[in-house]
């Protein structure tokens, strides 16, 4: 793929997230995607053939990040220091780029992610992101306040606001529950640490 064929495609990325966040996906056409892009709906076409396609698009390089952070997890410890550094990780994935407007767009918009094969696979490194977090241990608590801690660091962006939370504080908030809920585990003894 070509700089310029690279670039056009995140733009449309871009702007196709900017307006399913704005309208809903539902409400948001190829043309006005189009539109808002100042390009012809054929130019459109040529990168992605449907809103469906760019929705897969994104979620699939999401996927990707997800899967080298979960090969690099497997490769460490899985004691509380590896733990915090996996969190830490998805936390520096969440708040970097443009996973916020993602993270929001999926809000907003559950039923279009449940109805993707990549809404599928996005769940899968969820949870694959999970187990590691949990350790060897499969108790239902654990298990639970595993998954929660990765909710915690997406959930901050909808969970903290305000005009004077910053993007750190609202990091910092997050690890912090985050972190609480992996060493609760510690400390009950449910996973070696």
């Amino acid at each position: 793929m070509s700089e310029s064929t690279g670039g056009t495609r995140a733009r449309i990325q871009a702007v196709a997230l900017e307006l399913f966040t704005e309208q809903g996906y539902e409400k948001t056409s190829l043309r006005e995607i189009a539109e808002r892009l100042g390009v012809t709906k054929a130019a459109l076409y040529y990168h992605f053939k449907s809103k469906d396609d760019i929705v897969n698009s994104f979620v699939s390089d999401r996927i990707e990040r997800l899967d080298k952070m979960v090969a690099r997890a497997q490769e460490q410890p899985r004691d509380a220091a590896g733990r915090r550094r996996l969190i830490e990780e998805y936390a520096d994935e969440i708040f970097g780029g443009h996973s916020y407007r993602v993270m929001r767009f999926f809000e907003q918009n559950q039923t279009v992610l449940k109805s993707l094969t990549a809404g599928q696979m996005l769940r899968d490194r969820m949870m694959q992101l999970a187990d590691i977090l949990a350790g060897d241990d499969e108790s239902p608590t654990n298990r639970v306040r595993a998954v929660l801690a990765l909710f915690a660091v997406h959930s901050s962006w909808f969970a903290v606001r305000g005009p004077d939370i910053g993007e750190e504080q609202r990091r910092r908030v997050a690890l912090d529950v985050a972190f609480e809920l992996l060493d609760r585990n510690a400390a009950d003894g449910t996973t070696p640490g």
